[in-house]
């Protein structure tokens, strides 16, 4: 099951994915020139190259739910959940949870803001995206069958962090993400790949 769940992840660049279920699923859309319509956006946190109005715009229609933090929030329209870290919800059969994405040492994210990671299910599969976020105590709870990571460092983990943070959540399969946009390079997903060689499945996608 998790192999066939995979197989509908679509890397959009940088932090954005589409995942298409029984409704089409979209995480940080950036630099999109637009795609199926979505049924569910989930926004991580109010910055630019994850909050972006013009591109959530190019997939949303009427139906479209987006779930995100009050500082994302106030900057889109549309039927829109607001959530906090430790949030339960289900939107259109898709069960979510969100959990904590924030610096440790560096302060693009404080923990203050209460910005977002997203655990959510997609034909019974946890799908963690982690959000913009250094390798957190928080990951230790978190129970995922994939596991979608920032490696570029700068802003969010580096490679090696994000190593910790893989062996951490024991997902059946990553996915290096945070790279080759606004920060990183591919060599960073493929350092984050050799370091897990025997330890986890990590899967490096091209985008699409």
């Amino acid at each position: 099951m998790v192999e066939s769940v995979f197989k509908k992840i679509h890397w959009l660049g940088h932090d954005g994915f589409r995942i298409d279920g029984e409704q089409v699923i979209y995480i940080d859309p950036y630099q999109i020139a637009g795609g199926p319509p979505a049924g569910l956006v989930l926004i991580t946190h109010e910055h630019f190259d994850h909050c972006s109005p013009e591109d959530v715009a190019r997939i949303q229609n009427p139906q479209t739910v987006i779930v995100t933090e009050k500082d994302s929030a106030a900057k889109l329209s549309g039927d829109i959940r607001t959530v906090a870290p430790g949030d339960r919800l289900t939107v259109g059969g898709v069960a979510i949870e969100t959990v904590p994405a924030y610096n440790t040492d560096k302060d693009f994210h404080p923990k203050a803001k209460g910005w977002l990671g997203f655990v959510f299910e997609v034909d019974g599969v946890r799908i963690y995206h982690a959000g913009d976020t250094d390798r957190i105590p928080e990951m230790d709870r978190i129970q995922a069958d994939i596991a979608l990571l920032p490696v570029s460092g700068t802003y969010v983990m580096t490679a090696a962090q994000a190593v910790e943070a893989a062996l951490a959540v024991k997902p059946k399969i990553a996915v290096p993400m945070h790279y080759g946009a606004v920060a990183g390079t591919a060599d960073d997903a493929q350092a984050f790949k050799k370091a897990l060689e025997g330890k986890v499945d990590v899967r490096i996608l091209s985008k699409e």
